[in-house]
Formats: C-alpha cells, structure tokens, sequence
C-alpha cells in the first residue's frame, strides 16, 4: 500500500476532487483488471479510450482515478486527479509505486529503424559475459538475469515497464538494455523511467502508418534525447545524417558519435566480411567478430561506445564482445548437410532487406544463386510493399512473393501490392507467387543447388503467423531444419 501523495508527487495535477489522503493497493489502466482501492488511470489509446471505463473502474473498487477530462458526475468516495498527460502520469506514478527502480539501474534506451535487438540483445550479453547481472527489454525477449519473459512488443507499457525494473532492481541487476520504439517514445511509455543514456542506430522508411510522415517519424525518435537528463550521454551515428540531428537541443552532458565513413569518437572500418565473420578496424585496433555484414558493423560500433561510455575497459569489451553470436532470427545462418545456404533474417523494411541482400550479394564467391521468399505485414505501412518486392527482385535471382503476419489483410491484397513495385518484365519474370509461407520456403529450398543462399526475410525470430485475429504457430527456423532433413 503506497499513499496517494507520494504516488502524485511528480505528476502535472490540474485538479484534484476528493481528499489525497488515501492508501493505494494497486496502478492500473485496464478497467478489467481493477481491484480493491486501485488508482485507475485513464489512457486515451488508439484502440480506445479509458475514460470510457471509469464507471466501471469504480464499481470495481478504484478509489482514485486519473484523467485528462473529469467525469460530469462524481462519486464521493472517489479521488479524481485531471492531468493534461495521463500517459506520461501513469508513468511516474507507476514509478513512485515501484519505489522508483530505473533509479537503481544504469538503464540505456536504444532507438532506431533497425538494429535495435541486436544491438540490445548483444549488449545484455557483453554485459552478462563481463560479470553484471543485467536486464534486458527486446522485441524478442524480456530478460531479468536469466530468467525469460516473453515479449508483448518492442517496448512494454509504462506500468510494465516499472514492474520488470522493479524486479529487475529486486533481483539486484545493475544494469538494463532496452529498446525504444518510436510509438512508445510518442507514447511517452517512458516517462518515469531514469536513463543513464540513449542510443540512436539509424532511421530509414518504417512506421508511417502510425506516424503519417516521415518528419513525425524523425520528430518521435528525436524525443527521446530531448528528454534525455543532463547527467545521462548521447550516442549516435553519424553515417546516418538524423544523427546529428538527434543531438540538437539534447541536454545530456556527454554526446559522442560512432561511424564507418564519417569521423566519429568510435571509429569504424571494415576489413574482412565474409560468411565466417567480421574483421573490423575500432579506433586503430582490428578485431574479429562472428557476425556478418556491414549493418553489423555499426551495431557493433554502438555496443562498443556504449560500453566505454559506461567505464568499461576497451580490450575486455573486444575480448568479449569478439565471442558473441547474432540475436535470435538476425542474419541467422543455417547450412544443409549438401551446403545449401539459408539465412533466416527479420528485416521487414526496405532498408533493412537491401542491407541483408547486399550483405550477402557482396561475400557470395561465384554463381551461387540468392533465392529471396519474402512478404509484408498486414495492417501496417503499405507504402513499403511494392520497394520492398523491388529490393528483393534487384539482388536476387530468384524471388517467392508470400504472406508474412497479414493480421486482418487479405495475403494476395498484400502480394498484389508489393508486385506493384516490379517496374520491369525481368523483374516479374523471376518472381514467384506462393501465398502459403511454409509452402513458398519449401519450394525455394528445393529450387536451391548446393552453394545457393536463400534468404527468408521479414519474420526472424517469431513462432507465429497472426492470421484473421489468430496466432497459428509458424517459425521460418524450423521450417528451414524441417525442409532441410528432407533433402
């Protein structure tokens, strides 16, 4: 039981009807999950809208409600406190609930259109490999030491977010890597979270469903080191010309920047890049890592200036940082027992697709052929559809057009779209249609000679495929092993 008070001592209140002096038991901002002496806060969503719910928070047991617009009737044994924000209020009150724990963690918040869960994933591990106890929040996973939580989306909710810092603190990690998607920066899904520093990867087409534009996108990104305290850093790459915008009006004491072409406080040059690994040259020392391509190389960078901006040692971060694999379903390699080559990999943006393509168009010794089955998202940015059949046809010699997560959309609506953007008769002529994804992979797998790469993008490291409302189970994975034992 937290007292009321202490839980809006941060809060912008304009109004308060009710006495403050109550006990509070519980934060929520689903109605359906009130309880007895809760604080309701009411959220306006982009689904719904909590104050639609207060009614029936109350009946429940709130006793308080937070809301951006009071009810036209009271109830007087409820509290209600109107803030002009009710996200950013959930936030810090879930925060002051939780004993504000972020404020025991050295948490750093990473952003960015891609390279977001490696870079997180890989700095959890480095960190873990070092001797901390860690945290981590990823599309992929929530992780609080070694125990696994499974992830909702990229970034939780303001209340879950202090739940697992509050377990996290209460497990006694020091630090936490999490990603920050641009819908909960706008979201303000952080507020009430304290941040030893912020990350930008780099911005490319993504999201304009959500964002409508591209600047909007820029702008929720940018949010985030603007919010950033004076006591946190900055860290961006400067290869991407947003990263110096990230860095306008940003207040943290400590901005440094990390590159391949431009100077940079961490400096990168790729020397070696083949299917075996990376040989990169960081500030004048050349290191081998695991993983593949030239996007790697700046996640790679990222991790390593945020590890010395955190007072690690630079030899023991390369050491260790050198022994670490690729996150679940990025650029992850799979070779039959005949030398078939399949790289399972989640770039579902255009940006994200021509990295893996030139990657591997570019460490392919001879004729082996890269055989690319791909497809989009339902419900999401539609304008990527016809550049991203365009990318896959461009680097590939073979292309299977297929359903990723169509969510309510119908598959050949998608598949129809994206053909849109095979501007020429070559293009279309090496391309497939196959609706069914498991069906699309074993065929492509099939039309592959020893040699061949086929790349199956867009899904990565997800178990299901979200269909009409419904998640069936599919991995592309174990579709990949399961066609493979079949050779």
């Amino acid at each position: 039981m937290t007292q009321l008070d202490t839980l809006l001592s941060s809060v912008s209140v304009l109004k308060i009807v009710g006495t403050t002096q109550k006990m509070i038991s519980s934060v929520v901002f689903d109605s359906r999950k009130v309880e007895k002496e809760a604080i309701f806060v009411a959220i306006r969503g982009t689904q719904t809208d909590g104050h639609y719910y207060i009614s029936s928070a109350i009946e429940k047991g709130a006793t308080v409600v937070v809301c951006e617009e009071l009810p036209s009737v009271f109830d007087k044994n409820v509290t209600y406190v109107q803030t002009s924000n009710s996200q950013i209020a959930l936030g810090k009150i879930a925060s002051a609930f939780y004993g504000h724990p972020s404020e025991a963690l050295r948490v750093v918040a990473v952003t960015g259109t891609n390279g977001k869960t490696t870079t997180v994933t890989l700095l959890y591990r480095l960190f873990t490999s070092l001797g901390y106890r860690c945290g981590l929040i990823s599309t992929v996973e929530n992780r609080i030491g070694e125990k696994v939580y499974p992830a909702q989306m990229t970034t939780p909710d303001a209340l879950t977010l202090q739940q697992l810092f509050a377990e996290m603190k209460e497990q006694q990690c020091s630090h936490c890597f999490m990603e920050a998607s641009s819908h909960a920066i706008h979201q303000n899904r952080l507020a009430g979270v304290k941040l030893e520093g912020a990350v930008f990867t780099n911005i490319t087409h993504d999201h304009l469903d959500y964002h409508k534009t591209f600047e909007n996108y820029i702008a929720a990104k940018k949010k985030l080191f603007d919010e950033l305290p004076k006591d946190a850093f900055a860290l961006v790459n400067v290869d991407d010309k947003r990263g110096r915008v990230m860095l306008q009006n940003c207040q943290a004491s400590i901005q440094k920047t990390f590159a391949l072409k431009n100077p940079a406080d961490f400096k990168g040059k790729v020397l070696t890049n083949s299917f075996d690994g990376l040989q990169i040259e960081i500030n004048g020392t050349p290191v081998w890592f695991r993983l593949i391509g030239e996007f790697n190389a700046y996640n790679l960078l990222g991790i390593y200036g945020t590890a010395i901006l955190l007072e690690e040692d630079a030899n023991k971060i390369l050491l260790h940082l050198s022994q670490l694999s690729s996150a679940n379903g990025r650029f992850e390699k799979i070779t039959s027992s005949n030398g078939i080559h399949a790289i399972v990999d989640y770039a579902h943006t255009p940006d994200a697709l021509q990295n893996v393509l030139e990657t591997i168009y570019a460490i392919r010794k001879g004729k082996e052929r890269i055989i690319t089955v791909v497809g989009c998202g339902g419900e999401r940015d539609k304008a990527k559809r016809p550049m991203m059949a365009k990318i896959a046809a461009q680097y590939s010699d073979k292309v299977f057009l297929t359903a990723d997560n169509p969510r309510s959309e119908e598959v050949m609506e998608i598949i129809s779209q994206m053909y849109e953007g095979l501007t020429t008769f070559a293009m279309r002529e090496k391309t497939v249609i196959e609706p069914d994804r498991a069906k699309a992979i074993q065929q492509a797998i099939r039309m592959a000679n020893p040699g061949d790469m086929v790349l199956i993008a867009g899904k990565g490291h997800e178990s299901y495929q979200e269909i009409k409302g419904i998640k069936y189970p599919f991995s592309d994975k174990e579709e990949v092993i399961k066609n493979f034992s079949s050779l």
